[in-house]
């Protein structure tokens, strides 16, 4: 039972540096981004974070551009696991997760001058919003779907369990870009700035009124009252006994593993704050003749800690610290968060006056980031998370726009993102899922210098099959498969002084 409790309250800790999804960077800063995608060699007010390098070939002048965004997530695992039997009498269970972001907002202003350009951009670079499991996570409940094979271990009758347990985390990575853009000649251009990133997590999580039915039949009883109250009739029943006697012996014995019992079924709840912050540099240059642009970008990798804020009970450290494997989620203790670098490469060609053409091309070197460690399965030693990917997140992106008339474009683009995670990245607390985005929009020009944006973006997730002999360290075989789904609706006025 004491390995229920480590693994269970291990769980709760865990999940607050991977709830959020891991890899995760937000593209989507602008409304022309949902509505076209390939923006990466765009000359437009969203090339201050797409394409900076290209903002030299504006109009001289001040530009402003502000957009809002609202995301709507789920998240979705279907848990295979046999012990699920007794909560429900099935093996396979799904456990639903909704995020969502009402309200993503992004600024983008550039300040252009003959050669020269200066741009600043404020959004959620990263995150953005709060997913809730309401039912909990397979994880979480497999190793209380254990306690009737560990109870009857220990003499008594029981098959059925029930739990109450909750998941709830919100990330939120918040950047503000400031750089520099020179026209070196008429058709190439350069960039340099940073962006300062600032990490705010919180996550909540709970297990409660664990029960049992003990003795059988279908009546389940609260299994930390259950103990207790075995234990203190044990106490009782020792104390009309000499000390040390055999029978004193035998009631203080049994006292003391009931106790234990009830100690580890108790309710466990965790709630844990992280934030810290770090700074990227950015280059970029663009390429711009005749009816061709090209952009290129390139961010550096972000070093990055949170620290930890975190109230709650966690089992004692070891006296080899290399062997605790809390050592990332204790109150105070710094772990790594970092944003990978990010190489994006972006091509446009004008087919006709009204009508033009883009594609893109993402890298993002995933293998460079520092992340929390993670126990390896198989030997249980604690490892960096990131030696669990295979190979650098690629995405491909296509968009066109087409101007209908003088005041109106429509656009629509999309986008096939392809992760490089192996089997021991994934759990059901951060998993990343394959997928194909699409999106589309129109731009209005509803004013001599101002234009407004609409747009609808979605992505269809592959589903990732994890198969496990040990299911989450339980010793039973089990499996999980993920998949998710993402709804994207934004709004943006683009305005020339």
């Amino acid at each position: 039972m004491r390995k229920l409790f480590l693994i269970s309250i291990g769980l709760l800790i865990v999940s607050t540096s991977t709830f959020a999804g891991g890899l995760l960077t937000n593209t989507n800063q602008h409304v022309l981004f949902l509505r076209m995608l390939a923006r990466d060699a765009s000359t437009q007010i969203d090339a201050v974070y797409s394409n900076p390098a290209g903002v030299a070939f504006m109009e001289d002048g001040f530009h402003l551009s502000l957009n809002g965004q609202s995301a709507f997530q789920t998240r979705t695992i279907t848990s295979t696991f046999a012990p699920f039997v007794g909560f429900g009498g099935n093996a396979t269970k799904v456990y639903k997760g909704e995020a969502s972001a009402p309200f993503v907002p992004s600024v983008f202003a550039v300040y252009k001058k003959d050669k020269w350009a200066f741009s600043a951009n404020f959004a959620i670079t990263g995150g953005g919003g709060k997913a809730t499991f309401n039912e909990g996570l397979g994880s979480f409940e497999s190793q209380v779907a254990m306690i009737p094979a560990l109870l009857r271990k220990q003499g008594f009758v029981a098959d059925k369990y029930s739990v109450n347990s909750f998941m709830e985390g919100k990330q939120y990575i918040f950047g503000l870009q400031l750089g520099a853009t020179y026209k070196i000649t008429d058709y190439l251009s350069v960039f340099g700035g940073a962006r300062i990133n600032y990490v705010s997590n919180a996550y909540s999580g709970y297990l409660k009124d664990i029960q049992a039915n003990i003795g059988g039949g279908d009546k389940l009883v609260n299994l930390n009252n259950y103990f207790t109250t075995l234990a203190a009739g044990a106490m009782a029943a020792a104390e009309k006994f000499e000390p040390g006697s055999p029978e004193y012996i035998k009631y203080m014995t049994d006292a003391a593993r009931a106790s234990a019992v009830a100690g580890e079924t108790a309710d466990m709840e965790l709630d844990c704050k992280q934030s810290g912050w770090g700074i990227t540099p950015i280059i970029g240059a663009d390429f711009k003749m005749g009816k061709w642009n090209v952009g290129v970008k390139y961010e550096f990798n972000t070093k990055l800690n949170v620290e930890n804020k975190t109230k709650g009970t966690l089992p004692a450290a070891p006296a080899d610290p290399t062997k605790d494997k809390f050592a990332n989620y204790r109150d105070g203790v710094n772990t790594p968060h970092d944003i990978p670098s990010l190489l994006t490469v972006g091509v446009s060609y004008e087919i006709l006056p009204v009508l033009r053409a883009s594609v893109g091309y993402h890298h993002f070197f995933d293998t460079h980031a520092k992340m929390a460690t993670v126990q390896d399965p198989a030997t249980g030693a604690l490892v960096d998370k990131h030696n669990y990917i295979g190979n650098g997140t690629n995405e491909y992106l296509a968009g066109m726009e087409w101007d209908i008339c003088k005041w109106a474009q429509i656009s629509a683009g999309m986008q096939r993102t392809k992760y490089g995670v192996k089997d021991n990245y994934q759990s059901d607390m951060s998993f990343a899922v394959s997928s194909y985005s699409y999106g589309f929009g129109a731009g209005f020009n509803v004013a001599k210098n101002l234009k407004l944006n609409v747009a609808y973006f979605w992505t269809d997730y592959d589903k990732y099959t994890k198969d496990m002999s040990s299911y989450n360290g339980t010793g039973t075989p089990g499996k999980d498969v993920f998949t998710r789904t993402n709804k994207v609706f934004g709004i943006g006025l683009d305005y020339k002084f």
